[in-house]
């Protein structure tokens, strides 16, 4: 079964291909007969679609171009097959090649090189989703929200979310500066990162006074499920009385831990998240049964870091348990993303549906609005100052 990812847009190389091998120039095409019987009757196009016009764009290209002879016809491909999927409008869509392919299965899973930052596009902007913690982005002071303008010199202006990772990232021990406007700034300021691995850093916690149990939760990989579980058993084993679940910059990723951590706090068999395939179709997702924590009070942390899965969470507790939010809006990544494997190796991970809250609550571009919103400013990192974690503790005592 495919595996539904809510997935941020991890720094790593992603370009648009057809696979190795695939030669267009000389292969026979098919007659405009055949291809004229493909349509797409479910989005509401009676006409046909013909592709005689784009062998005859190829046709003059190779004829004409004045640089024929240095033609790479699997460039080309690439061009094309790129072009068609920006013309879908969704960053999120791309082709990965056999090599980025396996690029992307090892980020997956927990360890890959780059600066450590997630991005995505807010308002056709290239924007940081998060750093991830302990990461050389982290370190370097990049945050949630942050514009980047420019990498490496190279303007970001109507670049995909691809190229910029191709940009990005780069061997380790080598530096990337990455030129960064913040509201409230008056001026860019550039960013000089070096790039190292990335260890992907699952939860951490800790008990606070009154008996909280203080988890953070970074991510949603593979694993988050049944490390999630490890910490819950600790902190019920050491009495915890009250849980603070910090989501704040996590990004994302599987739709399956997102159930299965939901699924501590709720009753079973409950809805906790809704897939909107845009067509009439929509699946619905249960919790499975755990319910350890379904009657400790908690409040959940987000800011404009929190994403894709993070959301899910903490739509689904508000509506399910009426767990408050605290923090900042999160950052709207409502998406859906599939990974079909493809031949060769190559794979397509494509946007098939939105995600809706249990109530019905759709947060594509929206975000989530906090119950408290509590500002965390420069100056309170700068000082070791959590005023929104505070506001948690606060409201739990």
């Amino acid at each position: 079964m495919n595996k539904k990812l809510f997935v941020p847009i991890i720094i790593v190389a992603i370009i648009a291909s057809f696979g190795a091998g695939f030669y267009v120039s000389n292969m026979s095409r098919p007659s405009v007969e055949e291809i004229k019987t493909v349509s797409n009757a479910e989005l509401g196009k009676a006409e046909n679609v013909d592709f005689s016009l784009f062998w005859d764009a190829w046709k003059v290209i190779e004829d004409k171009f004045v640089n024929r002879s240095k033609l790479d016809a699997q460039k080309m491909v690439y061009g094309a097959i790129n072009g068609m999927l920006r013309a879908l409008g969704d960053p999120y869509t791309v082709f990965m090649p056999p090599e980025e392919n396996k690029k992307f299965s090892e980020d997956m899973k927990g360890e890959f090189g780059g600066i450590g930052a997630e991005i995505g596009m807010r308002k056709d902007i290239l924007t940081i989703i998060a750093p991830l913690e302990g990461s050389p982005a982290k370190a370097a002071g990049l945050l949630p929200q942050d514009k980047v303008l420019k990498v490496d010199g190279k303007s970001t202006d109507g670049m995909s979310i691809d190229e910029a990772i191709n940009l990005i990232r780069g061997p380790k021990g080598e530096a990337v500066v990455l030129n960064i406007f913040r509201d409230g700034w008056k001026d860019a300021k550039d960013f000089k990162i070096i790039r190292d691995t990335i260890v992907i850093p699952v939860i951490k916690w800790q008990m606070k006074d009154n008996k909280v149990a203080y988890i953070q939760l970074y991510h949603f990989s593979e694993n988050s499920a049944s490390e999630f579980k490890k910490v819950a058993q600790e902190a019920i084993s050491a009495g915890a009385k009250s849980v603070v679940l910090d989501m704040r910059g996590n990004p994302g990723g599987y739709l399956e831990s997102a159930v299965d951590i939901i699924s501590w706090f709720v009753s079973d068999n409950q809805v906790v998240a809704i897939e909107d395939f845009g067509n009439g179709k929509k699946t619905e997702y249960k919790s499975v049964g755990y319910q350890k924590l379904m009657s400790y009070p908690a409040v959940l942390l987000v800011d404009a870091g929190s994403a894709s899965a993070s959301e899910i969470v903490a739509g689904a507790l508000r509506d399910l348990r009426n767990i408050k939010l605290v923090g900042t809006k999160t950052f709207g990544k409502g998406s859906v993303q599939q990974v079909e494997q493809m031949r060769n190796g190559s794979s397509l991970k494509i946007t098939v549906a939105k995600w809706l809250t249990p109530s019905g609550k759709s947060i594509m571009d929206e975000g989530l609005e906090p119950d408290e919103k509590v500002e965390l400013t420069e100056d309170d990192i700068n000082n070791n100052r959590d005023p929104q974690l505070d506001k948690a503790l606060e409201m739990l005592k």
